[in-house]
């Protein structure tokens, strides 16, 4: 009797064992969802650090000179930095990933820097298309703006970040289109009332509007490791005033998640600005010329080639500034402080006859 127990126990057992284990559909489910989402970050992390690429840089000479053999036109004065302004707004579009900063999915919607660095250089465009408008285009204060001008400075100033109805992209492609169809009026003689005129004063004025922006970022930089600045709003003018009272000595610090968003948009700033002063060297080379100011214009430039060095740093570092880790940001500021003294000499130079 026992015999036969073990033998049919034996049996039930070699059944079960012979029955395939088969998991459960929610583990299988689990499963494919976790592979799959693997997969997919996988991809987006792939694509993102593609993206995560400044554009390179380009000659504008070579740009203005190709378009003009392609199109039958002449280079005229203005039609180097005109293409510098063109260019400049199409790599902010087309440039590798195109446009981040409006994107809503990811893997732009969680990148940072490039978004940044955009804005920098949208900076640049909107300043330049401003002096275009009041400066450039004019020849004195009296005279009439340009009407594609004007329409191409009110595009570059729409929202950066509109996503829908209408895109970010599609406005400053129809500001791009305005500038092109101010430099094709440049070129033709019977367009007299499309001009550019290269003078002192008007590069001054584009000038005066570099300065204000380097200061900033200067200042914005170097508050990365934090500084006591003591109140000096209304130094220099016994008369001035201001609207309330301000403390005569405060702590400036740019916040830390803010630190690398400063810094890439110092790279995207300076990035246009090195393009649009080899434009500037050729068109004003007579004003530039007659001032003996050019060697100022190249050494400005100079100035800020370092800015565009390749970021070897995984990470925009904050350490302190005789610390053991290195300030990225300080660094950057010294360079644009350099570019930024010598614009200010440049700009007296101009003014001197």
């Amino acid at each position: 009797m026992q015999w036969k127990f073990w033998q049919r126990r034996a049996v039930v057992t070699d059944d079960i064992m012979d029955k395939p284990v088969e998991p459960s559909s929610k583990r299988m489910v689990l499963r494919s969802v976790g592979g799959s989402l693997a997969v997919l970050s996988i991809l987006i992390g792939s694509i993102g650090w593609w993206w995560n690429s400044e554009p390179d840089h380009f000659d504008v000479r070579a740009k203005a000179l190709e378009y003009a053999t392609n199109n039958d036109q002449q280079v005229v004065t203005g039609y180097i930095t005109t293409t510098a302004v063109i260019e400049l707004a199409d790599t902010l579009l087309s440039k590798r990933g195109g446009y981040l900063s409006n994107d809503l999915l990811p893997p732009g919607a969680w990148m940072d820097n490039i978004p940044e660095w955009e804005f920098g250089t949208l900076t640049l465009l909107r300043d330049t298309a401003r002096v275009y408008r009041n400066d450039f285009s004019r020849s004195q204060s009296q005279s009439t703006e340009d009407p594609d001008l004007a329409e191409a400075e009110a595009k570059f100033f729409f929202d950066n970040n509109s996503w829908l109805l209408p895109q970010t992209e599609d406005q400053y492609r129809i500001g791009i289109e305005y500038f092109q169809a101010y430099r094709n009026r440049l070129t033709n003689p019977l367009e007299a009332n499309a001009q550019f005129y290269a003078r002192a004063d008007n590069l001054q004025q584009w000038l005066a509007a570099v300065e204000t922006r380097l200061g900033s970022l200067s200042q914005r930089l170097s508050a990365s490791v934090g500084k006591r600045q003591l109140n000096t709003d209304l130094a220099g003018d016994i008369a001035a005033s201001q609207a309330t009272q301000s403390p005569q000595e405060r702590i400036v610090k740019t916040p830390w998640l803010q630190i690398d968003n400063v810094f890439y948009e110092a790279r995207g700033f300076t990035y246009g600005l090195i393009h649009m002063l080899h434009a500037i060297d050729n068109d004003f080379a007579d004003v530039l010329d007659k001032k003996n100011a050019r060697v100022s214009l190249k050494q400005i430039i100079r100035e800020l080639e370092p800015t565009q060095e390749t970021l070897w740093s995984p990470m925009v570092l904050n350490g302190d500034g005789f610390g053991p880790l290195a300030n990225h940001s300080l660094v950057m500021a010294s360079h644009i402080s350099r570019a930024n003294a010598a614009i200010i000499d440049l700009r007296t130079l101009l003014t001197q006859g």
